[in-house]
C-alpha cells in the first residue's frame, strides 16, 4: 500500500502522477484511489511472500506531496 496526501492545490496532479506509475513487473491487481485532505492511496496486489523483492511507487518528484510518503505491506488473512 502507498499512500501520499497532495501539497496544497496539487491534489489532481498527484493522483495524475500516481496513475501514471508503472510497475514492472506489474502486480496482480491495482487499484488507486483518493481521499479526504487531498489523500491518493494505490493498492497492489502480489503472488509473493511480504520479504519479497517488489517494485514500489517512487516519491513523488518536486513539491507534490505535502509530507513523505508512506508505505505498507500487508498479507491476506482468510476469515470464515
Amino acid at each position: 500500500m502507498w499512500e501520499a496526501r497532495a501539497a496544497a492545490g496539487r491534489a489532481e496532479d498527484l493522483l495524475a502522477w500516481a496513475r501514471e506509475q508503472e510497475l514492472t513487473p506489474a502486480p496482480l491487481r491495482r487499484e488507486t484511489f483518493r481521499a479526504p485532505q487531498d489523500r491518493v492511496l494505490v493498492i497492489t496486489w502480489w503472488d509473493a511472500d511480504l520479504a519479497a523483492d517488489l517494485p514500489d511507487l517512487p516519491d513523488p518528484d518536486g513539491e507534490l506531496a505535502a509530507r513523505p510518503v508512506h508505505r505498507w505491506r500487508f498479507e491476506s488473512v482468510d476469515c470464515t
